[in-house]
């Protein structure tokens, strides 16, 4: 009989998939880092308009899954760049599927120094299927900064 390739081929498929996640963390920290940035060297409207619109920097792109969310210290989407519909929505009593409450988590995350990260279940937005994320938070002034990356 002979040997296939196909099993070897899978790990190696499977092996790379879970290395790529522990990859995008970094980037992640680096988009909500960098959205600060832009926030403290153009004001609060820029950088809001900027994760707002379609071809901003921070916004959902394609072939990504990674985008700005950006919610007031009182649980309010002050913008968001995958669903810029929820902008002014109070987000306080949102749960995952396992009954977290992932904004309440996300500003509590950020308020730390240096930030923090949340794992919770949330549809991805490529596929639409509830995953496993994981958003790192960060705050600045009165805005909390959050950037996910599914598991």
């Amino acid at each position: 009989m002979r040997p296939s390739l196909a099993t070897p081929f899978l790990a190696l498929v499977l092996v790379a998939s879970a290395a790529a996640q522990p990859a995008e963390r970094p980037k992640a920290e680096a988009m909500v880092k960098e959205g600060i940035a832009f926030l403290k060297a153009n004001g609060k409207d820029a950088f809001i308009a900027e994760v707002q619109k379609a071809s901003g920097r921070f916004h959902l792109k394609t072939g990504s899954t990674l985008y700005l969310m950006v919610h007031d210290v009182n649980y309010n989407v002050v913008a968001h760049g995958a669903n810029p519909g929820s902008a002014g929505l109070n987000r306080k009593d949102v749960k995952d599927p396992d009954g977290k409450f992932l904004v309440r988590e996300m500003v509590k995350a950020g308020k730390q120094k240096g930030g923090g990260w949340v794992d919770y279940k949330w549809p991805n937005p490529t596929n639409q299927k509830v995953e496993d994320k994981s958003t790192f938070s960060l705050a600045e002034g009165d805005l909390v900064v959050g950037c996910g990356i599914y598991k």
